[in-house]
């Protein structure tokens, strides 16, 4: 057999999927008997011609008998499969502790569980299932557990949310991660889609089938376990310590904290853990009418193709200020983890069938902002603009206010043809009363900028909702490396200690430290 990858497939929009193969073997002037198989590795869309929008493939075709004569084609190159994991025999007497289990402890959990390594997880929140419960409650009634929200519990953060698994980072394991997630729930599609997303009503699926088969390989879990303390011991061992009383000695702990773990990072600071302040993003939702979002991005082929996601970056006196975690089709999240505060997210279903779309709109903050010399002034700084939205709003209604009002330095009294989608309501305000005013000031001078390259994106009638806090960690918990902390038996991963960004780097930086902490002798 021959394994071969054609590239610039250019297929209009209008094309049935299921055409898409015929073209192809028309084009390389192949018969269906001669093809052993045939699938898609990559789709993206290509919409920079309104008057041609384009899918863009490239697809694996593997050959019953060699063509020789196919590799002189400009866009016929030879396959080469993505090298197969290894997985070495656990080689430490004691089992490693996970502490949490959102992406990075997901991924770093199952790698150590194929080891062999057997490895305990401590999750301060609940098991998926109770947790959207837990959620569900704080969407109806406003009460929230400090434990299990949107913020805490399996899954991570990343678990409410559009299931994104696009990422910047040029890594050779992101293809292990998005297998991993089809084989574990998520459809097809998220290993060769240019934009990948699971969706909300997935991501609780393959979140279940990861911990089974971590349980199967002998992982042992315990949800609603806060991870408080450590002592260490003097052959370079640790005693991790929970809020419970329950104890768990090791040679290896895997802090997979998530980015809203400020109790837990700053006790570890108190500890001794080295850390820096780091630079992140401040900044609000933006709401537009998802249709209006299609025909801005796909004009008269928007009816052919899904929700439409923008992406957009504007620089402000020397900030940069951009669109993040876009969620076509979607609803603005309540997010709060701490009583009396406003944080807000982006999520959407697989779908993407709501009638807005929405993503955040941040304006970046350097620790000049918000640094009077200790590493941790970063998390006091978020912590000040959520509890001010919540005293603007007067309760868990999020501040909000209209982009024609914005941009003119005016207050909305009604929201018009865009319905905010906040689920506890808004509260029409300025926004400079619970944003900085550089926040503002760069809001303002860069959605006109956004306008100009996506046509509508300063809708006077989009919503603009408050606040967004949580993009990323104000701090980094330093390692060396080999991935430690400046406690030897501690390993620092993923979002809460500022080393990834969504959930694809947060998995991958969970994934290379089990395989780093694996590799020990």
């Amino acid at each position: 057999m021959t394994a071969l990858q054609v590239s610039n497939i250019r297929v209009s929009v209008t094309v049935p999927p299921e055409q898409l193969r015929p073209r192809v073997l028309e084009m390389l002037h192949l018969r269906e008997e001669e093809v052993q198989e045939f699938r898609i590795l990559r789709a993206s869309v290509d919409a920079r011609k309104k008057a041609d929008v384009v899918y863009d493939y490239r697809v694996l075709i593997v050959l019953k008998n060699a063509k020789p004569a196919l590799l002189s084609h400009p866009d016929v190159a030879p396959y080469v499969a993505p090298a197969p994991m290894e997985y070495p025999a656990w080689p430490h007497p004691q089992r490693p502790v996970v502490v949490g289990f959102g992406p990075a402890g997901m991924f770093a959990a199952l790698y150590l569980a194929r080891c062999g390594a057997r490895p305990i997880i401590i999750e301060r929140g609940s098991r998926i299932e109770q947790r959207r419960q837990d959620v569900d409650k704080f969407l109806k009634t406003r009460v929230l557990n400090p434990d299990s929200n949107v913020q805490f519990g399996e899954g991570g953060a990343g678990a409410f949310s559009d299931g994104k698994l696009t990422t910047n980072i040029h890594n050779e394991h992101i293809h292990f991660v998005l297998e991993e997630f089809y084989k574990h729930g998520a459809t097809e599609d998220v290993v060769y889609s240019a934009a990948p997303h699971v969706g909300t009503d997935y991501l609780a699926t393959v979140v279940r089938n990861i911990r089974e088969e971590v349980i199967t390989l002998g992982g042992e879990f315990h949800f609603n376990t806060c991870f408080t303390d450590f002592n260490t011991l003097p052959d370079g061992r640790v005693t991790v310590i929970c809020r419970d009383g329950r104890q768990f000695e090791t040679r290896h702990v895997l802090l997979c904290l998530g980015h809203s773990a400020r109790d837990t990072i700053r006790h570890l600071y108190t500890k001794g853990l080295q850390m820096e302040a780091k630079s992140f993003s401040l900044g609000v939702r933006v709401e537009h009418l998802q249709r209006k979002v299609d025909a801005m991005q796909y004009g008269r082929f928007a009816k052919y193709l899904p929700p439409a996601s923008y992406r957009g970056v504007a620089h402000v006196d020397g900030r940069g200020v951009y669109t993040f975690c876009m969620c076509p089709g979607g609803t603005v999240m309540a997010s709060a983890s701490e009583p009396g505060t406003i944080v807000t997210n982006g999520m959407s279903e697989k779908r993407r069938d709501k009638a807005n779309a929405n993503s955040a709109l941040l304006v970046g903050v350097d620790p000049a902002d918000f640094s009077q010399g200790h590493p941790l002034d970063g998390l006091a700084y978020q912590e000040k603009y959520e509890r001010l939205a919540f005293e603007v709003a007067g309760d868990y209604r999020a501040p909000a206010n209209l982009v024609g009002e914005f941009l003119r330095g005016q207050v909305a009294r009604q929201w018009r043809s865009v319905v905010p989608s906040y689920p506890h309501g808004v509260a029409m305000c300025d926004l400079r009363r619970c944003l900085p005013g550089y926040v503002v000031t760069a809001l303002r001078a860069a959605i006109p900028q956004l306008a100009r390259r996506m046509r509508g994106f300063d809708d006077p009638d989009a919503v603009l909702t408050g606040v967004e806090t949580r993009s990323s960690s104000p701090v980094r918990i330093l390692r060396d490396e080999a991935r430690r902390s400046s406690v030897a038996a501690l390993y620092p991963v993923g979002e809460g200690a500022g080393y990834a960004g969504g959930i694809t780097s947060a998995a991958i930086d969970g994934l290379r430290t089990a395989m780093a902490v694996a590799r020990e002798r």
